[in-house]
């Protein structure tokens, strides 16, 4: 499971892409996939008004107040835990 923030977790092998929202949304075709997302109700927002990264799955686009460095570091975390 990934935490997304305020108890709000995910299902790790679900997840296909996390991403920090700052820097990609400045190619136009991520800031487009967003919109498309958002317009079709594709995307939940466990940011509280302040996203900072989001997370791409199969179905859903979630939105996160934690930063994708933080997000990606827990899914290390996971990955060499379940190594053994």
């Amino acid at each position: 499971m990934l935490h997304l923030g305020k108890g709000n977790v995910i299902s790790l092998k679900d997840v296909v892409l996390i991403a920090d929202l700052e820097t990609t949304t400045q190619a136009k075709e991520t800031e487009e996939f967003l919109k498309i997302a958002e317009a079709e109700g594709f995307i939940i927002d466990y940011s509280e008004g302040n996203p900072r990264s989001f997370i791409v799955t199969d179905e859903t686009v979630y939105y996160s107040m934690i930063s994708s460095n933080t997000l990606a570091k827990r899914v290390n975390v996971k990955d060499n835990l379940n190594c053994d």
